[in-house]
């Protein structure tokens, strides 16, 4: 088994309804459905923290690729196999490409406001909530150069639908969860949903995964961004 546990290392364990948890870091108390085997539980908070980091990254970068920009934010130290940052960086991702790539948004504004966003979605939302935070995220971006709010027509539909074709596409492939396999699904969507719906052209690379061997759940070839798969279009 690889590491999970951000404390022993031990594998993690999911609970069908909530518990008061104290977290191992910081001692906050809350309720979850998250912790490791040996009982250690660590808050979206911890488990995120440095992600702010984030904003210096896409403010320096020129790229108008999103998912190159996502996979600086992954080598980054604060960012784990899984875990909740990637409900942020998805759409910080795309914002930044989206901006280089000519789309009109105040970027540093974008920035602080998905972090604000992405950093309310919970941890294991995937499964519990049946919607993945690295989908919502790229609805979270939708909305943000929408400026969409609950009152909005045409930007309230946008943000939705793009949400929506996100966890179409996760959804499509199936689980076990994988945070860097759902953030490529995710990303992918916004490219081709920006370009339909707002005319601008972000660059879609072709995804070949090299987190696979920190990844217990890893699906193999079943994923479409195993090098498997990126083998036989090469053949």
């Amino acid at each position: 088994m690889k590491d999970e546990c951000l404390i022993c290392k031990a594998p993690l364990e999911y609970l069908n309804t909530d518990v008061l948890m104290e977290c191992a870091i910081c001692h906050k108390k809350e309720n979850s459905k998250t912790r490791c085997i040996h009982g250690h539980y660590v808050c979206n908070a911890c488990h995120t923290k440095g992600l702010d980091a984030i904003t210096g990254l896409c403010m320096a970068e020129t790229s108008d690729d999103p998912a190159a920009i996502l996979e600086k934010m992954m080598a980054m130290p604060f960012c784990h196999m899984h875990g909740p940052e990637h409900h942020v960086m998805v759409g910080a991702a795309l914002l930044t490409a989206y901006k280089n790539a000519g789309g009109s948004i105040d970027l540093q504004k974008a920035l602080a406001e998905i972090i604000s966003r992405g950093g309310k979605v919970p941890g294991g939302s995937c499964g519990f909530w049946g919607a993945c935070g690295a989908g919502i995220s790229s609805g979270m971006f939708v909305s943000i150069i929408s400026g969409s709010t609950p009152l909005a027509q045409e930007p309230f539909a946008l943000s939705q639908k793009m949400t929506a074709r996100s966890l179409d596409a996760i959804g499509e492939i199936g689980g076990p969860r994988c945070c860097k396999r759902d953030s490529y699904l995710s990303i992918l969507s916004a490219i081709d949903f920006v370009r339909e719906h707002f005319g601008v052209a972000m660059k879609k690379p072709e995804i070949v995964c090299t987190h696979a061997l920190q990844n217990n759940q890893c699906i193999g070839s079943r994923c479409p961004f195993s090098k498997a798969n990126a083998a036989k279009k090469k053949m």
